[in-house]
């Protein structure tokens, strides 16, 4: 996993070449931007357990197959395991939020996952619905304007918004 300056200036070494006008300009506005990058961390984190909660809360009000007899989150053995699988998407979601790079979620959590739930049976449309859940609640916390470093946030919160779509292709 590389956070974003680590990226950057590795991919100029190997290309032999010094770090270019739009790299500098990019990662200055990184450094710049970071106290709001701290505050969406900070407050998705706080709120966890919350965006967790209702966002399975809904996906099975959408769904309720998956929590009668038979569906892939009956009996509390599968419905802890489906809100331990949303809670560490959204824990690298958050990782990615920091560094400011998608790695070590795609690396750490969505390589290989799909696979997983095929194997297993888990409807990926499913779980790729509880992400968006998911996405629209921690990007409705994290935009909230109170206590928060002023300024425009929205390059930020499209940027969250990519981290939680490449989560919900990935097991779609």
């Amino acid at each position: 996993m590389f956070d974003a300056f680590t990226k950057v200036v590795s991919q100029a070494d190997a290309r032999g070449e010094f770090l270019s006008t739009s790299q500098l300009d990019a990662l200055s506005a990184m450094v710049s931007e970071s106290n709001k990058r701290m505050d969406a961390v900070n407050r998705i984190t706080s709120n966890a357990s919350a965006i967790v909660t209702n966002a399975a809360r809904s996906l099975f009000a959408e769904q309720p197959q998956l929590i009668t007899p038979g569906g892939n989150a009956y009996t509390s053995r599968r419905m802890a395991a489906c809100l331990r699988d949303m809670e560490i998407i959204l824990r690298y979601v958050t990782y990615a939020i920091y560094s400011g790079d998608a790695s070590v979620l795609e690396d750490r959590c969505l390589n290989g996952l799909r696979e997983t739930y095929l194997a297993l049976g888990t409807p990926g449309a499913s779980v790729a619905v509880g992400v968006q859940k998911m996405k629209d609640a921690a990007i409705a916390i994290a935009n909230d304007r109170n206590g928060i470093t002023p300024g425009d946030c929205s390059n930020l919160m499209s940027e969250i918004a990519t981290y939680f779509d490449r989560a919900a292709a990935a097991v779609a």
